[in-house]
């Protein structure tokens, strides 16, 4: 098949698109010296790992489900980071992580020696509290976060079972705002870091965006590496390595008007499919409108999810020709946060998952019916 013969709902992720960034993030790693590793938390499609396996990258987890699943697919073992760790699930963290990041002092006094004693690394996460982010959803370093420790909380020497410090500050940011993080960082931090053997700067460096800076961010890394000889530096993003890898097909099923507005109902869902687009909230790119800004001169759409959710839409955007029912739309770059965020509420069908090879060719990685509705709820 090709991607146009595909029945819609369905998401696609293009293997040529999904090894480009793979190499460049692999560059950064080489030029920089830091270890990368993948955030399942914005991409877990693991049938898509054996390309990822091939360049090397390691894993990051945050739930026993999303470590069960690295260990079994990327064949390795996880740095670890959960807000909190519980009597039952500590020793199945530890069997499968190479590095564990405990969010509070006394989850590090309660846990660390026993990681330490089944040969686990641990961390503990820090809160230089440097919000970079617009969006307060998606800020850990906002007044009252529950995320990390912050500088006036330590003592004044390290216990000794804390091996590495653990910060995440970024959210689809430039290499420009971890300058500011590195700085708020190093100035709050800076007296602990030779005591330690590892720091793990987090997410969100959206490294395969288009006009990210790359050498900024290379040379950042390598100059606190420079200053901090005794450290070994890890990033985990998590939208930069399916950052616009793969598209939502979906098809126009109908089209209504209320006081002059056209909305043209979809067979897929923002809420279920796509809430980023309601929660951060962003309006996605549409292949075959005419770009983000309407233009009244033409047909111009807000686009409905197939739910009962009022609130299940999104745009408005304009086309060159009126929409119809029928009509093939492809909303751009659906792969990060969105099938590991789908809900099937109001039972709406999943949307089929496929994979375009290489030489054009697609072929599909999972397909969906009414008993993974029911088994939800089994």
């Amino acid at each position: 098949m090709t991607p146009d013969q595909l029945p819609t709902p369905c998401y696609i992720v293009y293997e040529d698109r999904l090894r480009r960034n793979l190499e460049l993030i692999d560059d950064v790693r080489r030029r920089s010296g830091a270890e990368i590793i993948m955030a399942f938390k914005a991409n877990a499609l693991w049938r898509t790992f054996h390309i990822i396996r091939e360049y090397g990258f390691g894993f990051t987890a945050s739930s026993v489900n999303e470590l069960t699943l690295g260990c079994e697919e990327l064949h390795c073992k996880a740095h670890t980071y959960c807000p909190v760790y519980t009597d039952s699930t500590i020793d199945t963290f530890l069997n499968g992580s190479s590095h564990i990041t405990f969010n509070s002092l006394a989850q590090a006094e309660k846990y660390a020696l026993r990681a330490k004693a089944a040969g686990v690394s641990t961390g503990l996460r820090v809160n230089p509290e440097c919000s970079v982010i617009e969006t307060d959803l998606y800020n850990p370093a906002l007044p009252g976060s529950r995320f990390g420790v912050t500088a006036d909380m330590l003592p004044d020497q390290l216990p000794d079972y804390i091996d590495g410090f653990h910060f995440h500050a970024l959210c689809e940011s430039g290499a420009e705002d971890l300058r500011s993080v590195l700085e708020a960082f190093e100035s709050q931090f800076g007296k602990y870091l030779d005591s330690l053997k590892w720091v793990n700067m987090g997410g969100g460096h959206l490294m395969t965006r288009e006009g990210y800076n790359i050498d900024l961010l290379v040379e950042l890394l390598t100059e606190f590496r420079h200053r901090h000889p005794n450290l070994k530096v890890i990033l985990e993003p998590g939208s930069a390595f399916t950052w616009r890898t793969g598209d939502l097909l979906t098809s126009v099923v109908d089209v209504v008007e209320n006081h002059g507005i056209s909305t043209a109902i979809i067979d897929a869902s923002f809420a279920c499919h796509m809430p980023d687009c309601l929660e951060m909230p962003y309006k996605p790119a549409i292949t075959e409108s005419i770009g983000q800004e309407p233009d009244e001169s033409l047909p111009t759409y807000r686009l409905g999810g197939n739910s009962c959710l009022s609130g299940d839409y999104a745009g408005p955007w304009s086309f060159r020709t009126p929409l119809s029912a029928g009509t093939r739309l492809t909303l751009e770059d659906m792969n990060h946060y969105t099938t590991v965020k789908t809900t099937m509420f109001n039972g709406i069908q999943h949307p089929d998952i496929a994979l375009c090879a290489t030489d054009g060719t697609c072929s599909y990685l999972r397909r969906f019916d009414y008993m993974d509705y029911k088994n939800r709820m089994d």
